[in-house]
C-alpha cells in the first residue's frame, strides 16, 4: 500500500500548521514577516505522509540523475522528515536507507558526525524543511562529504526565495522544493 502525494492538501496542511504571522527572526539571523513552523507538519500523520510521498516522487523521479542510496539531513529537523521518507521507500519496494548529520560529534562511542548504514562512495539527496540561506542544508552536505558521501542533490519542503538557491548553486548541490513561498503568499 502506497500513500499519493496530494499537493493541493499539503499546501492547506502548511496554512492550516505552519505558515505564522508577525515578526521573527530566522535561523539565518534575519528578521521576517512570517515564519514556517514546519516541525508542525513534519510530526503531523497527514503533513509526514504528503511530505514524503512528494519528495520521493522528486527523488524517484531522476531529478539527481539517479536514484541514491540515501536521504538525510541536519539534527533535528530533518530528522522525521528522513523517517517518513524512509517508510515509504520500504512500502514502495525501494532500497532508499536513512542516515543523520550530528551538530556537532558526539563526545562518546565512535564520535561520529555522521549516523546510520551509510558507508562512504554511497549516493544521497539532503532532505530539509525550509530553504531560507541554505545553511543547515548545506552544513549537512559538507559533513556528509566529509565522510565520503556522493550528494547528488537536496530537496526541501518550502524554499523562501531569500538566496538558498544560489547558495546551494554554489555549493554544487542541485535543489528541488515542494513548494516556494510564492505558494502561500499569492498576490491578490
Amino acid at each position: 500500500m502506497t500513500f499519493a502525494y496530494d499537493k493541493a492538501a499539503l499546501r492547506e496542511i502548511v496554512l492550516q500548521y505552519a505558515l505564522k504571522f508577525g515578526q521573527f527572526t530566522l535561523a539565518s539571523g534575519k528578521q521576517a514577516s512570517y515564519y514556517l513552523d514546519c516541525r508542525t507538519i513534519t510530526l503531523h500523520p497527514k503533513g509526514a505522509n504528503h511530505i514524503a510521498a512528494g519528495m520521493l516522487d522528486v527523488i524517484a523521479s531522476g531529478a539527481f540523475g539517479s536514484m541514491p542510496d540515501a536521504v538525510g539531513g541536519l539534527a533535528i529537523g530533518a530528522d522525521p522528515i528522513t523517517a517518513s521518507i524512509v517508510v515509504h521507500a520500504g512500502l514502495r519496494d525501494l532500497p532508499l536507507l536513512g542516515f543523520m548529520v550530528r551538530k556537532e560529534p558526539k563526545q562518546h562511542g565512535t564520535g561520529k558526525l555522521v549516523e546510520g548504514p551509510v558507508t562512504p562512495g554511497m549516493k544521497v539527496v539532503i532532505v530539509e524543511d525550509v530553504i531560507t540561506s541554505g545553511g543547515s542544508a548545506i552544513k549537512a552536505a559538507t559533513a556528509a562529504r566529509e565522510f565520503g558521501l556522493d550528494v547528488i542533490g537536496a530537496v526541501g519542503i518550502i524554499d523562501r526565495l531569500e538566496g538558498g538557491q544560489a547558495n546551494f548553486d554554489a555549493a554544487g548541490i542541485p535543489l528541488k522544493t515542494l513548494f516556494t513561498i510564492e505558494d502561500f503568499l499569492e498576490k491578490k
